[in-house]
């Protein structure tokens, strides 16, 4: 996301040449400084028109990706979001249902009850969840999961626009080819199937335009004011999703370091006002999240530091086309991936050949030679160590080796890395496209081939390039229906307040279908167990997906996934008892319609004893035995 950080800064020096000297009279300034009387021009060459009908563009574009969903808002559920959607909808009710109350929170016990969940430790996404809060609460969180994919998404877009063609090039064309690259390439693609925490990053390219008006200012006030602008925008950034903005800050560190090694006395300029603004951008957003982040690593339910395993790319993949893509669909149609929110790479060989293509062109240009070096070395990262190939392990130790166990970077995906590529080959392609449309076309000298400018030349191949990856709509189907015993509103007749249902199997990452049954009921009884991020077994506090599961649960899990009921006796139904006790849990429910469902019907049986058949649902009233 976030690489071209500084590239205003770095575009000064290229505006120098190549050997420093600033450029002779009448080199084309940027975009926003070209003085020009508007009213003269082709409407669809006024700078506000363009800037409508791109904006435009994006949101037609971004919602039109979403269209399935938005004609099922009642019923449609993403296909390739897993149990994000219900997750993600289960963030968004229980923040409004708070907040409802008088009492928002940061932490919830309505489901891993009675451990609870620590909301900061997960990406709740109070930032944008409390603002749309009265849309939850009166048309469901399933208009706020489309609102905050779609807009989210479309407003990414225009902000990067806005960052291109305010900032780093002249053309607003050439923008919105950088904007499209930085919002719609194939890895944001697939985190738009379920994490709108990466959707809706348009907080970035303004934190990134506050940077470099840092970069600029002079005095103390303006100082201030600049720094005290970014506190509040990175405060906000903080409570919408803090991963994308580590990862942002990783590309902005890889940008800085290129930049110290190719114009080192620009950057020591540049040095003083940033960091003193940086300082006051520091204390600003610290005293406004100091709590949130205080209660993300030392409240309840807290954990130190989350751990994946190997998680970089493939390199085979970064050739390779993404399965939400036009070149997906008609070269691998039923291609079959084993995450679709997960492929970071997938870039395809001809987007690839022109990026090179555009970094040897612009290489004199130091902003591209900055966001050359800058994917590059991104790239690399998120390739993880050990490097794999064509799904195979190798030998060969990747250099996210030195970053893997450093504080932060411990529980960072390393794969999404190449996020913060997007801007940088969004900067690139936005140059050459600038170049292309801002010089003269060259022409070949034999008249058969006049007509073939560089200018033409140049669009042909970026449209070749582009169109295998461009993205498809997402595919949204029905959604299975709430169990008529929790919807008719029979469960009260069994829950008392403050104890919790144990649904079997209990809710994890793998099926969390009871998180919407949950909020079907209003947040009328806790859940046993979940699908969250909390705190694993042991001192070390290390987190885990998912409940650190007690013996009856396991018991279970096993059922479930086996279809055979291991021996049960005395010992495994006074566990069961005690893991009732503890879970403080008045029923157990077995939906009529769970997999394997006559081996988890026998299980409780040997464990519960016979159950009572209740609308769509066998039930165990334990509220004389949990007590």
């Amino acid at each position: 996301m976030p690489p071209n950080t500084l590239t205003a800064a770095a575009r000064d020096d290229a505006a120098r040449g190549p050997s420093g000297d600033p450029e002779p009279e009448g080199a084309v300034p940027a975009a926003s400084d070209v003085p020009q009387d508007s009213a003269e021009l082709p409407l669809l060459a006024r700078p506000r028109v363009l800037d409508a009908v791109i904006s435009a563009a994006f949101v037609l574009v971004a919602f039109g990706l979403y269209r399935d969903l938005w004609l099922h808002l009642g019923d449609g559920y993403l296909v390739d979001s897993g149990e994000d959607q219900n997750l993600f909808e289960w963030f968004f009710a229980v923040q409004a249902h708070a907040l409802a109350d008088g009492h928002p929170t940061l932490y919830s016990a309505l489901q891993n009850f009675p451990a609870g969940v620590n909301l900061m430790g997960n990406t709740a996404m109070p930032g944008l969840v409390l603002p749309l809060a009265p849309l939850t609460l009166l048309v469901g969180p399933t208009l706020t999961w489309a609102v905050l994919l779609s807009g989210g998404l479309a407003a990414t877009a225009i902000a990067w626009y806005w960052l291109f063609s305010r900032y780093l090039v002249r053309s607003r064309w050439a923008a919105a080819a950088g904007a499209g690259c930085a919002a719609f390439a194939p890895p944001m693609i697939s985190h738009a199937h379920a994490h709108p925490n990466f959707t809706a990053t348009f907080l970035l390219p303004l934190i990134i335009g506050r940077l470099l008006r840092l970069r600029k200012v002079r005095g103390h006030r303006a100082t201030l004011r600049n720094g005290v602008v970014l506190g509040l925008l990175l405060a906000w950034q903080m409570l919408i999703g803090e991963e994308p903005l580590l990862i942002m800050a990783t590309g902005l560190l890889v940008w800085v370091m290129a930049w110290a090694a190719v114009r080192p006395r620009t950057l020591l300029a540049a040095a003083r006002p940033m960091l003193s603004g940086l300082a006051v951008a520091a204390m600003v957003s610290l005293l406004l999240v100091g709590y949130p982040l205080w209660v993300q690593f030392a409240g309840p339910a807290s954990y130190h530091r989350l751990t994946h395993g190997p998680a970089g790319n493939d390199l085979a993949s970064f050739g390779s086309l993404p399965r939400q893509s036009i070149g997906g669909q008609l070269l691998h149609p039923g291609q079959q991936v084993a995450n679709p929110t997960e492929q970071n790479a997938f870039f395809g060989w001809p987007l690839l050949v022109l990026l090179l293509v555009a970094a040897v062109w612009l290489w004199r240009e130091v902003p591209a030679r900055l966001a050359a070096i800058t994917v590059l070395v991104l790239a690399a990262l998120s390739l993880g160590t050990p490097l794999y190939l064509s799904e195979a392990p190798t030998s060969v130790p990747g250099p996210w080796l030195a970053l893997a166990d450093l504080p932060l970077f411990s529980s960072l995906i390393e794969a999404r890395l190449t996020l913060a590529c997007l801007p940088a080959m969004g900067l690139l392609l936005a140059m050459a496209s600038d170049r292309a449309l801002v010089r003269p076309p060259h022409r070949p000298g034999r008249a058969a081939l006049r007509w073939l400018t560089s200018r033409r030349l140049w669009f042909v191949a970026l449209a070749l390039a582009v169109l295998p990856v461009l993205p498809v709509r997402f595919d949204a189907g029905p959604r299975a229906a709430t169990p008529a015993f929790f919807s008719s509103g029979d469960w009260r007749q069994y829950v008392r307040p403050d104890r919790s249902v144990l649904t079997v199997p209990p809710p994890d990452p793998g099926g969390a279908a009871a998180l919407h049954w949950q909020v079907a009921t209003g947040f009328g009884f806790p859940l046993v167990e979940g699908y969250f991020v909390g705190p694993g077994p042991g001192p070390d506090r290390v987190g885990i997906y998912g409940a650190d599961r007690r013996p009856t649960s396991l018991l279970l899990a096993g059922v479930l996934m086996s279809g055979q009921v291991p021996p049960i006796g005395a010992k495994e139904r006074a566990t069961a008892l005690a893991d009732l006790r503890y879970w403080r849990t008045d029923v157990v429910v077995l939906p009529g319609d769970v997999y394997n469902g006559a081996a988890l019907h026998s299980a409780l049986v040997q464990l519960l004893g016979p159950g009572q058949p209740r609308d769509d649902v066998t039930v165990w009233d334990v509220r004389d035995r949990s007590d």
